[in-house]
């Protein structure tokens, strides 16, 4: 597959100009130095916004290219993408409000894929002028805090290792890289893997699979193999709502963004209601029937899954009971023998570049205001840790703008932040089932209108910023 990557070609572009509008010009930096981890959608959205207010920060990134996890490669990296990936939200609700999709590509997909996206976050970093203030290659392979507004982060690239210190840290290094592996009783002695190491089916051809989880990597892994394996099984611990792309033609957040101004009890019955009547009931696919509320859990979308389903190519199977050489026993009393099992259940939240005792939110809630805002260190940030039902990069672009005014000096957060964060815990926007998985999740309409509450009105900025007496890498 062939993506143009622009419609614009930047590189002959004057670095400080739109190709239709004079470039506005941001103040000399305040003498704040932040450091951003991860040159990621959420990366680079932190990055520009800093940027844009004058402020210096430099990113760091392990990776070679801009667009995190959206940078595909077959080989075992920090990207979980594989060959067919599409996003799961439209490109009407996954766009940055400084670079919609109309400036970069009108015609990519309502579900672009990876490469689409990946140059999309690649434009957006060209347009704003943002690789020059990048070290890609870059690990961080520890972030300390000395005290108030001063870290110290020790670097290394390749054989090169260093310190460097910055006044703020601004955390982007994803959601989705550290493997989340189930636990069973007894041993399998086929190919065992994680859906982060998976790539292409063709490998798993004339295969008997194995696929564990309902989650929507689950899903979309399922239905590939299935075209090229002799056999493909989809286990799952529970029942699942599988939400179809398209609704009355409409990418099915746009149709449901439709009713985004109910509460979200009377919307999340709404979309009950509507899928039941658009997909019958799960029995009707031979899959085990949701024993919880419809957003007690992450909806997963996929158009494929049950018409394989009904065509015989993906074969839905309880819990695994325990493993026995090359077989699952389920939890139903039945067995079968596979020469692969792919586990897509989920990721750890991770930041290995911290003590554990200094902070750790890879278990339990995340208590953090607006989902970045640490209640004590006032110079850490984490922009992107949070699970919408729906795209994260629109809202961690709002978390961005946010930070970048509190560095500037613009803006100032409440005193009872830490009181907030405990409210927003006990009061989330939705009470979902207890699993790791299900510790940061937030509605994506709620939470955009809550961040919006401390933008000003004239937040979006569209246009390069002449970043003056700022240094350049």
């Amino acid at each position: 597959m062939t993506v143009m990557s622009s419609f614009v070609n930047f590189d002959s572009m004057p670095a400080t100009a739109t190709p239709s509008s004079p470039a506005k010009t941001a103040a000399t930096w305040s003498g704040t130095r932040t450091a951003v981890i991860g040159a990621g959608p959420s990366g680079i959205t932190a990055l520009k916004n800093l940027l844009d207010q004058g402020l210096e920060a430099v990113a760091f990134d392990a990776g070679s290219e801009v667009g995190g996890n959206w940078v595909y490669t077959e080989s075992n990296s920090h990207s979980s993408v594989f060959e067919t990936t599409h996003i799961i939200s439209s490109k009407e609700l996954s766009q940055y409000a400084d670079w919609p999709w109309q400036r970069s590509n009108p015609n990519a997909a309502d579900y672009p894929s990876h490469r689409e996206l990946a140059a999309y976050f690649q434009d957006y970093a060209r347009r704003f002028g943002l690789y020059a203030h990048i070290q890609f290659q870059t690990l961080v392979r520890k972030a300390e805090r000395l005290g108030a507004h001063e870290w110290m982060l020790h670097l290394q690239h390749g054989d090169r290792v260093w310190q460097e210190r910055f006044t703020h840290l601004v955390v982007c290094n994803g959601h989705h890289w550290d493997p989340r592996w189930p636990e069973y009783p007894g041993s399998f002695s086929g190919e065992y893997l994680h859906s982060h190491h998976y790539k292409k089916a063709a490998p798993f051809a004339g295969k008997r699979v194995l696929v564990i989880g309902g989650g929507n990597s689950a899903c979309d892994v399922a239905v590939e193999t299935s075209r090229v394996s002799e056999r493909t099984d989809l286990s799952w611990r529970r029942g699942y709502r599988i939400v179809p792309k398209f609704i009355f033609g409409k990418p099915t957040d746009v149709f449901a963004a439709g009713s985004s101004w109910l509460p979200i009890g009377l919307r999340t019955k709404f979309s009950a209601a509507i899928l039941s009547v658009i997909q019958g009931d799960n029995s009707l696919y031979g899959l085990q029937k949701p024993d919880h509320a419809f957003g007690e859990t992450h909806p997963t979308v996929n158009d494929e899954l049950l018409y394989r389903i009904r065509h015989g190519k993906v074969h839905p199977k309880v819990d695994i009971e325990r493993f026995e050489g090359q077989t699952v026993w389920f939890k139903d009393g039945s067995s079968a023998e596979y020469d692969t099992i792919i586990a897509c259940t989920g990721y750890r939240i991770a930041h290995p570049f911290f003590d554990k005792n200094f902070l750790d939110y890879s278990q339990g809630p995340v208590p953090l205001y607006l989902r970045m805002m640490h209640p004590e260190y006032q110079d850490l940030y984490f922009v992107g840790l949070f699970q919408p039902l729906g795209c994260i990069w629109p809202l961690a672009e709002l978390q961005a703008k946010i930070a970048a005014l509190e560095i500037a000096g613009k803006w100032t957060r409440p005193a009872d932040v830490a009181s907030r964060i405990q409210r927003a815990l006990t009061r989330p926007h939705y009470r979902q089932i207890d699993t790791p998985r299900h510790t940061i999740t937030v509605d994506y309409h709620a939470f955009r209108k809550e961040l919006l509450q401390h933008l000003p009105g004239q937040y979006i900025s569209q246009e390069p910023v002449v970043r003056a007496g700022l240094p350049v890498l």
